[in-house]
């Protein structure tokens, strides 16, 4: 099976930039620490806008991106922050091996 890529990109609402800030900080440490099977997870703030990030993941197959969806951090993240974005989309990629 190929690697799974998320484009996760999220727009927060402003007067809550900084506290979403601080827990997508959080998630990514939480991930590097705690997750198996995540080849890469980088979090991207937009150039032109304050309040938008985009996290670049690398999995090695579906199976490691859902137990990641499962893990406390993540859960933790997605609850925190749930009200408090303009925006929330997410890109599913299958890598291509050319």
């Amino acid at each position: 099976m190929e690697n799974v890529v998320i484009i996760a990109k999220v727009q927060i609402k402003e007067p809550h930039v900084s506290e979403v800030f601080k827990e997508l900080s959080l998630l990514h440490k939480q991930t590097h620490l705690h997750d198996d099977g995540c080849i890469q997870y980088d979090l991207h703030k937009d150039y032109n806008s304050n309040n938008t990030y985009t996290f670049v993941e690398t999995w090695e197959d579906q199976s490691y991106l859902d137990e990641h969806e499962k893990k406390e951090h993540f859960i933790r993240c997605i609850e925190n922050i749930e009200n408090k974005l303009e925006s929330f989309e997410i890109n599913k990629l299958e890598q291509m091996r050319i």
